[in-house]
């Protein structure tokens, strides 16, 4: 009989629980994602929590119907510790906390990133170290180093907005829905990049992004006229189509010059790209190049595994139970703000 691990995750808007093998293949995957938010652009964290409450039980016994496995089954419980929102974070924990205590299990809070992190692995096993990891996502634009799984070493990150979030904001400027990296994504593949935005250089040479600057100035040029890129019906302005592909083209352009002075600096063996924003369909195809001329391979999850899931975090509780680290449960707090350091520790 093989070894399992239940894994839950409720970061944000996304109720996900997983069992996942020691080996780190999917026994049963359920992801039920709260569509209300759309209609207020952006999640409203009260109401999140409040679907999690609701949905996190049905979703439970859906993959324990599915595997044909209980709690009992079970070598450990991971669950998203942080970061995230304050709310949803302590469904999540509150719930895996009780499984542990009534089943007598051990219990691991893991680092959303670290599980973005470690997405890759189910689909890829043998990964060359170190790697240099990139998470793009709606909430980070963060660079590490992974010497080993379980230990990262944080080389870079966004100054203000991250990635996702500037898509976004963007969206929600030119009144496009939410969320934004989707509806651009898209919108961008019919325009072209006829607008000069600007890329960011740190003036201390540091490896970090900067998007509140390209945000602005995606403002600025609306501003000055908006008519000519408000829609009429279903039609969208040729100019609204360029305007994305240039804010696209840009915002992707930070992250490949950070990737590519980061891999010579640094010496990696491998790219990693994880994170919401990394199934964007420019990103992916431009990471790939990126990675043929630094002769480095190239590691990107499937999309169904870029976005929020437990799957990852039962993979990254699997990397905590490996390296024989002491479970949690009576000290183990939400921590919506979080930095993932050495070996995931605050």
């Amino acid at each position: 009989m093989g070894r399992y691990l239940l894994a839950i995750e409720t970061s944000c808007d996304e109720c996900s629980i997983a069992i996942i093998s020691d080996e780190y293949d999917i026994i049963a995957h359920e992801v039920a994602t709260q569509l209300e938010h759309s209609q207020y652009g952006g999640v409203v964290p009260e109401l999140a929590a409040r679907k999690h409450y609701e949905m996190i039980g049905p979703v439970f016994q859906k993959v324990c119907k599915e595997s044909g496995l209980t709690v009992d089954d079970m070598e450990a419980i991971a669950v998203t510790r942080g970061p995230g929102l304050v709310g949803s974070l302590l469904v999540g924990l509150s719930f895996a906390k009780g499984l542990a205590y009534a089943y007598k299990k051990p219990l691991y809070g893991i680092h959303h990133i670290e599980g973005h992190l470690t997405s890759v692995l189910l689909t890829e096993k043998d990964i060359p170290l170190p790697a240099l990891g990139v998470a793009v996502s709606g909430g980070h634009t963060h660079i590490y180093i992974i010497r080993e799984w379980g230990i990262y070493e944080l080389i870079a990150r966004t100054r203000d907005d991250a990635i996702g979030e500037a898509y976004d904001k963007v969206a929600k400027l030119l009144g496009l829905g939410y969320p934004g990296g989707p509806i651009i994504d898209k919108l961008a593949s019919s325009g072209e990049a006829t607008y000069q935005l600007p890329i960011p250089v740190m003036r201390d040479d540091s490896l970090d992004m900067s998007y509140s600057g390209l945000k602005t100035a995606v403002l600025h040029i609306v501003k000055k006229d908006r008519e000519r890129f408000i829609q009429e019906d279903d039609e969208k302005p040729q100019d609204l189509l360029n305007l994305l592909a240039s804010f696209q083209k840009a915002a992707i352009a930070q992250v490949l010059d950070r990737i590519e002075k980061a891999s010579q600096k640094h010496n990696v063996r491998s790219l990693i790209v994880v994170g919401g924003v990394s199934a964007n369909s420019l990103l992916r195809e431009e990471v790939r190049r990126l990675g043929k001329t630094l002769n480095i391979p190239v590691y990107l999850p499937p999309l169904r595994f870029c976005m929020d899931n437990a799957a990852m975090i039962g993979v990254a509780g699997w990397i905590h139970v490996h390296r024989e680290e002491p479970p949690e449960l009576d000290t183990l707090d939400a921590l919506p703000r979080w930095e993932l350091a050495v070996a995931g520790t605050v």
